[in-house]
């Protein structure tokens, strides 16, 4: 087990004028699962790999256990890497599969099948020991893959996406079994994905990236409830949060021609423009006049709740949410019809409100 350090860590690809990792500062405490996420072109796998030494650090240091790796080769970093795409041999069993870095370590035999034993019991592997990866579920396949990272033994696990060529059943179902797994072994393990659910269900603390950036790093509970910034409370969550523009008012803040009372002081003087945050289930449905008018779009039934996309009445959406308006999420039975009107209360002390030139978050 190790801690793994980023210290101002960056690489910038030739001809591109802005990094791909921006002056990277994260600590990832010994023992701990951290979940790398972010949209694509974020900076996440390189930030993976360049932790792995199969990307060239153009600044800053990377430690693992206060010792600098950069310049190391990666054989000399005690890691393990699982990769999105398995990266199975073929032609070679399941064993051979998992035994392959020991052998090729030149390991004494009866040390070798030990280790792979107690992996595939582990793993649930032990049936599948003789089969090739042909034979074999993309479940089992991806266990495999883990497999091979657990008989090495290393001081940090690094995965890349493990779970993307997976259904969506299979999926959870192998998310529970990496948890658990990590638990057991208590190895320090960076995860990347591109799935913020994935993210906020496995990690101990989650990193949001975005544009090479560090946005925010902190347990899934606070990115949830206290996001740093617009992108973070847009991003967390599912259904996303509701980002809407919102001007502050003597009574509270308007939404288009709605005025929502404050609990609190207000986010700026009377006046300004804000950024208004709402939870999809910080909305409630309210009788007309008493607030904000939208009208329904799509109405998703997913049996234990329903999911409400409507447009506001009054254009009050923001350029930060505009593509799906606002977002609602309700007890089926109450759920309106598709191109209704309907008018929308927000629960009290709710709100989160957002710089609207910055985008950082206003303490209120």
């Amino acid at each position: 087990m190790a801690t793994v350090t980023f210290t101002d860590a960056t690489r910038l690809y030739p001809k591109s004028d802005r990094a791909a990792v921006d002056h990277l500062n994260l600590e990832v405490e010994d023992g701990e699962l951290l979940v790398l996420v972010g949209p694509s072109g974020c900076g996440k796998t390189t930030t993976l790999r360049m932790l792995a030494g199969l990307e060239y650090v153009n600044g800053g240091a990377i430690l693992i256990d206060g010792k600098d790796v950069v310049g190391l080769p990666p054989r000399d970093r005690d890691i393990a890497m699982v990769f999105q795409n398995y990266a199975l041999y073929p032609h070679m069993t399941v064993a051979q599969n998992m035994s392959f870095s020991l052998r090729m370590a030149k390991l004494p035999k009866a040390q070798i099948a030990e280790r792979v034993r107690a992996a595939a019991k582990l793993l649930e592997l032990e049936q599948y020991l003789d089969r090739k990866p042909r034979q074999l579920s993309g479940g089992q396949r991806q266990r495999v893959a883990m497999g091979r990272a657990i008989v090495r033994e290393p001081r940090v696990f690094l995965m890349d996406e493990p779970l993307s060529n997976l259904d969506a059943q299979l999926r959870v179902a192998t998310r529970a079994e990496i948890a658990a797994l990590q638990r057991t072994l208590g190895v320090t393990t960076l995860y990347v994905t591109h799935d913020q659910v994935e993210a906020m269900t496995l990690g101990h603390r989650v990193a949001v990236m975005k544009d090479g950036v560090l946005q925010q790093c902190d347990t899934p509970r606070t990115l949830y409830e206290r996001p740093r910034n617009a992108f973070v409370a847009g991003f967390i969550g599912s259904p996303p949060m509701n980002l809407v523009q919102g001007t502050v008012d003597a009574d509270g803040v308007r939404i288009g021609a709605t005025v929502i009372p404050l609990a609190g002081r207000p986010p700026k003087p009377v006046g300004e423009t804000v950024t208004v945050g709402l939870r999809p289930e910080s909305l409630v449905l309210a009788s007309a006049g008493n607030g904000i008018p939208a009208t329904v779009s799509i109405v998703e039934e997913l049996g234990a709740e329903a999911f409400v996309y409507a447009h506001l009445a009054d254009s009050a959406t923001s350029g930060l949410n505009v593509q799906r308006g606002i977002i609602v999420r309700l007890a089926p039975h109450v759920a309106p019809r598709s191109g209704e009107l309907i008018h929308l209360g927000v629960k009290d002390r709710s709100m989160l409100f957002f710089d609207a030139d910055t985008g950082l978050a206003i303490e209120t």
